[in-house]
């Protein structure tokens, strides 16, 4: 059965309903650009009320490894998603689990390095957790709302797991997950209302689409 992530919470009802209709884990976005920023401590009590078998993750871009380190003991983080361009030594750097982020821009990973790099060859550099595939958009770091070639996600299995993500809807989740198998899906603006406000009915219907598509 496909996992599930419910990205950009902003709110302890938001974090509480995913929960309750069956998420496997909750994405806290402390990029201050994003407009779903959260802060550290609000973070904090919204992870004390959630069940204990949901995984919380961190999202950051090009921070500080010793300020996502810090923030991962203050508040227990259980995962952190780099999503900017960090190397692998970085990711090395990291104390907790790590899913790196590939934007893909057709058949290749954008952003990364010296520029354009074929998506396998370049997430064969990282010893992460999980490969987190997104589509490219130059005026926005996640949360595009758009889709990417899902052949690359298909083909980028070979190298472990993957976390497909890019303008998942309720509408074309089943589609997404028979044809790539990813290991999770990931989804933040096609669960909501605006950003940072999620629609939990959308919420609700997304995951149980997403797990009941294979």
């Amino acid at each position: 059965m496909c996992k599930v992530k419910i990205c950009g919470i902003t709110n302890l009802e938001d974090a509480l309903a995913a929960c309750e209709y069956g998420a496997d884990a909750l994405g806290f976005i402390f990029y201050k650009e994003s407009p779903r920023f959260i802060e550290i401590e609000k973070v904090k009590e919204i992870i004390k009320d959630i069940p204990p078998f949901v995984t919380t993750v961190g999202v950051f871009v090009d921070e500080d490894a010793n300020t996502i380190n810090e923030i991962i003991k203050k508040i227990g983080l259980h995962m952190v998603q780099l999503h900017g361009n960090e190397s692998p030594e970085f990711c090395e750097n990291i104390q907790s689990k790590v899913i790196k982020t590939f934007r893909i821009k057709g058949a290749r990973v954008m952003g990364i390095g010296t520029g354009e790099q074929g998506v396998n060859k370049e997430m064969e550099r990282y010893n992460v957790s999980a490969y987190l595939l997104d589509t490219y958009r130059e005026d926005v770091e996640g949360g595009s709302g758009i889709t990417f070639n899902w052949g690359v996600a298909k083909d980028a299995i070979k190298v472990g797991k993957i976390i497909l993500a890019g303008g998942l809807t309720v509408e074309n989740v089943k589609q997404a997950v028979r044809i790539v198998m990813p290991y999770a899906v990931d989804v933040s603006s096609g669960v909501e209302e605006s950003p940072g406000k999620k629609d939990l009915r959308k919420v609700m219907e997304f995951i149980e689409t997403a797990k009941g598509a294979i």
